[in-house]
């Protein structure tokens, strides 16, 4: 999933280069070779799958335990083996969690009505409006409807519009790989945040440049201006807004429902891109440049939602974000330090070395015990 967005983007790169240069061909080659075209990515799909590794929960679910400790040294490196103590205790936390979602199952009238254990139902929501975030911030505006804004919007030619408009995709896909980078380093809440109030403030701009220009302002200065803010727009939404809302629906959601969890999380996705794109014509046209304001209000709501409601996934494990809400956390949990400090809470490196203990006496260490040793571990913090 971490990997899913920069490929998207490569594809969506692709795709208005592809568009612009056969905007000269004739009318039938067109639209039939870049709409062929996509059957390309799929052969390659196909040819990478047999190379894909199995990860190390499939190996378990499987019963190939000896499988899953490899792929699960190999990742740890260092040297690291099957018999690794590490290797172990993170073998036995996986297989504990995996052997409790096999016993607790639930169907989605379960998960909807909160019949499920502590804290399922706040998890699939999180997930779900951490993806409504992702389309809501207004990317499909600049995606779909690039030319169309700066031919109608701003008055720009429409060859030019086509090409700043593949130069924008080029810019987006840049800052969408570099967002690998800061991503993990300052972890989930804050790379949200702070992409959030970029992208606001490039909305603003966008609505000033074009309202200036709407009462009479110099139609090349002020369309200058917005060109360059929805490039920088890119820059800001590529940067955590874009990655962020990928990563946070696998993370947040506990393993019993994971798939529902993402399954909600994409399909709220792609019900609000379809919201936002039927919007986008008649706001243009009717509003103005005062459509802008209403996006550039939007992201930065964005800012307290995440700042009040969503713990920091980053250097946690599935089984930590478990130990979490298992706590049952209260719904506010800015003032919380185990939901919002970057660095792996110790209470949780205490119980993974308690499980390698117990691991390497070959006594066990049951769900029930783990659960509670959470809870002391954390009283005592608190």
């Amino acid at each position: 999933m971490a990997t899913r967005y920069p490929i998207g983007i490569t594809g969506f790169s692709i795709s208005n280069w592809l568009t612009l240069g056969f905007s000269f061909a004739p009318k039938d080659v067109a639209w039939r070779f870049p709409l062929a075209f996509q059957i390309f990515f799929t052969l390659c799909i196909y040819a990478l799958c047999p190379f894909l590794p199995d990860s190390p929960r499939l190996l378990i679910r499987k019963g190939k335990y000896e499988e899953a400790k490899d792929v699960l040294a190999a990742l740890q490196g260092h040297g690291a083996t099957a018999e690794s103590p590490s290797v172990r205790a993170q073998f036995d936390v996986i297989k504990d969690i995996l052997d409790r979602e096999h016993v607790n199952t639930y169907s989605w009238w379960q998960l909807v009505s909160g019949r499920g254990p502590p804290g399922l139902l706040r998890r699939m929501i999180l997930g779900a409006w951490m993806q409504a975030m992702n389309q809501v911030s207004g990317i499909n505006i600049t995606s779909y409807y690039m030319s169309y804004i700066f031919i109608n919007a701003l008055g720009i030619s429409e060859l030019l519009s086509r090409i700043l408009a593949a130069c924008g995709s080029v810019d987006y896909l840049i800052f969408a790989c570099l967002a690998y980078f800061v991503i993990e380093r300052y972890g989930r809440r804050k790379v949200m945040m702070c992409s959030a109030a970029a992208c606001s403030i490039c909305w603003i701009c966008i609505a000033i440049a074009t309202g200036v220009a709407a009462h009479g302002g110099d139609s090349y200065v002020t369309g200058s201006v917005a060109v360059a803010f929805f490039f920088a727009f890119f820059a800001s939404f590529g940067m955590g807004v874009l990655g962020v809302p990928w990563l946070y629906p696998t993370e947040i959601n506990a393993l019993e429902m994971r798939t529902k969890g993402a399954s909600l999380a994409m399909a709220t996705n792609w019900i609000c891109n379809y919201a936002v794109v039927q919007a986008t014509l008649p706001g243009v046209q009717n509003l103005g440049y005062k459509y802008w304001i209403v996006w550039a209000v939007i992201c930065a709501a964005f800012i307290p939602i995440t700042y009040f409601f969503y713990p920091e996934t980053a250097n946690r494990t599935l089984e930590d974000i478990d130990r979490f809400f298992e706590t049952r956390p209260g719904v506010l949990i800015f003032n919380n330090k185990l939901a919002t400090q970057l660095e792996r809470p110790q209470v949780y490196i205490e119980q993974d070395e308690q499980f390698a203990l117990h691991a390497e006496k070959g006594d066990g260490w049951s769900g029930d015990e783990g659960k509670a040793a959470n809870e002391v571990s954390i009283e005592k913090m608190a």
